[in-house]
């Protein structure tokens, strides 16, 4: 088959779990023989270009600022649909299937306003679908009403619709779309064996991996560390990521006199990371929204116990089997954290064993190799909402 994915960013140049599955997308399905093409945005100098085996990669937009402090532009995304737009009006005949993410939600539309020309059929990643006071908070009372009205829009153009969480399926039909997205319950590309028993690091130390924008609310991790070394005394941390919140992180731990006791490595390579997170405590993801939790499946493969805290937002919560590969804080403090944490260390090697069987039983459901699956039955299937 003749397939475009598209998304305005491409791992490695810009980092995040979409940018990963799309790349994986897109070269399992070249890899599966169907001729594809990725449209996105300029990320890489002129002596960088990608090159992604069986791949056409094709820009559609020059290099541009993505954020503004810690929010998107609303620009970047504009002149992103437009070049989709400009691509499948002249080349949509040539795809059989168009596969793009939901948001930014102008490709999604570009590609419905052109799929009468094209033919094509829609498939559409829902990572996430934010609430009505989730864009109130985000742009304020009138951008957030725009942006509410245009997911709506979004989620009611004929497409065959994917989700990676109960929540966001459920609020993806209440909003407008017509019948059940599929769901997709993998993401994971790493090794599926079963992780081998690992003691924690001495002295025990804690693990954040992530963005540090305001959402992932990282500066909890340094509140959680400080109230939960009244119970344990020589607990360290690791916060890993770059971000508009980094300073703000940086003050907090000075504030809280924790120099030496919570280290800030910033943006590093992969495997320190990985080594990292083999051997913490627990790994802690405070965020208020995630569409998946990738974070929870990395630490469960290796053996180690995810704290993560309640939000309607928060899909994360969907992977921790409570008491058995992490905890779930009720609320988003440093004190409901810290009892969490807290609880890892009581339980020790316990809850370790528990995680790994956690991971052991769910490994394949966790797959990326599955939802790829999924997702390329769909294309071969009777034709899907159009």
């Amino acid at each position: 088959m003749r397939i475009c994915v598209i998304y305005d960013c491409l791992f490695p140049w810009t980092v995040g779990g979409a940018e990963k599955w799309y790349r994986n997308l897109a070269e399992r399905l070249a890899a599966e023989g169907h001729e594809v093409t990725y449209l996105t945005l300029t990320q890489w100098d002129a002596d960088d270009a990608p090159d992604l085996p069986g791949v056409s990669v094709v820009p559609v937009g020059p290099r541009l600022e993505l954020y503004v402090g810690d929010r998107r532009k609303i620009g970047p995304p504009l002149r992103f649909g437009l070049g989709v737009l400009a691509h499948l009006l002249r080349h949509g005949r040539r795809y059989d299937v168009v596969h793009t993410a939901s948001f930014p939600y102008f490709s999604l539309l570009a590609a419905a306003v052109a799929r009468p020309l094209g033919r094509f059929r829609i498939s559409c990643d829902w990572f996430e679908l934010w609430s009505r006071e989730y864009w109130t908070d985000y742009l304020g009372g009138v951008g957030g009403r725009i942006g509410w009205t245009v997911q709506r829009l979004c989620a009611r153009v004929g497409q065959q619709a994917y989700v990676f969480s109960r929540r966001h399926g459920d609020r993806l039909t209440e909003i407008g779309y017509r019948g059940r997205p599929t769901m997709l319950t993998g993401m994971y590309a790493g090794s599926l064996e079963p992780p081998p028993a690992t003691p924690p690091a001495d002295p025990p130390t804690v693990v954040y991996a992530g963005r540090m924008i305001p959402e992932k609310r990282a500066h909890l991790v340094v509140d959680a560390v400080a109230a939960a070394r009244e119970r344990i005394p020589d607990l360290r941390a690791r916060i890993f990521g770059a971000g508009p919140e980094a300073e703000r992180i940086a003050a907090r731990v000075a504030e809280l006199g924790l120099g030496d006791v919570v280290e800030l490595p910033g943006f590093v390579a992969a495997e320190e990371i990985d080594d990292a997170m083999r051997t913490a405590l627990c790994v802690v993801q405070p965020s208020a929204r995630e569409g998946y939790g990738m974070v929870v499946v990395e630490a469960s493969a290796h053996g180690v116990p995810a704290v993560v805290v309640e939000g309607e937002d928060n899909a994360a919560v969907e992977l921790v089997d409570e008491g058995r590969n992490g905890f779930v804080a009720a609320e988003p403090t440093g004190g409901s954290i810290a009892a969490a944490v807290v609880r890892c260390h009581e339980q020790g090697e316990q809850l370790r064993a528990g995680t790994r069987a956690w991971f052991a039983e769910n490994a394949e459901r966790l797959s990326l190799d599955g939802s790829l699956r999924t997702v390329a039955d769909g294309y071969a299937a009777p034709s899907a909402r159009s």
